[in-house]
């Protein structure tokens, strides 16, 4: 629970054979060997703030509304939720190894 990793059984990017088997004779070994170029490294990553209507890159909006309660003018602060848009893809400064990557790095 809460792994991203991938979870089909079909062709593996990091080498010829997969994580869901050995490959036949006359399966899809040659479709395989042709993505061998797939690199270990992940370069972007979907970004994790929003835009709102005036521009302004935040994770979370708020608006300030007054309230009034028992004569007593109160000041609370309301999410919004609405007129936000993603951030979209964003470069990693630095690629990070991806998730599904079989190579053990550090030995304890």
């Amino acid at each position: 629970m809460g792994a991203s990793g991938s979870k089909s059984r079909g062709l593996w990017p990091f080498g010829s054979g997969g994580p869901g088997g050995s490959e036949g004779p006359g399966g899809d070994q040659t479709r395989a060997r042709g993505l061998c170029s797939a690199t270990p490294f992940v370069f972007t990553r979907r970004g994790s703030m929003y835009y709102d209507e005036d521009g302004d890159l935040a994770h979370e909006f708020y608006e300030e509304t007054v309230v009034t309660k028992n004569g007593r003018k109160r000041a609370k602060l309301k999410r919004i939720h609405k007129n936000l848009i993603p951030q979209g893809i964003v470069k990693l400064e630095h690629p990070r190894i991806h998730v599904d990557f079989p190579v053990i790095i550090c030995e304890v």
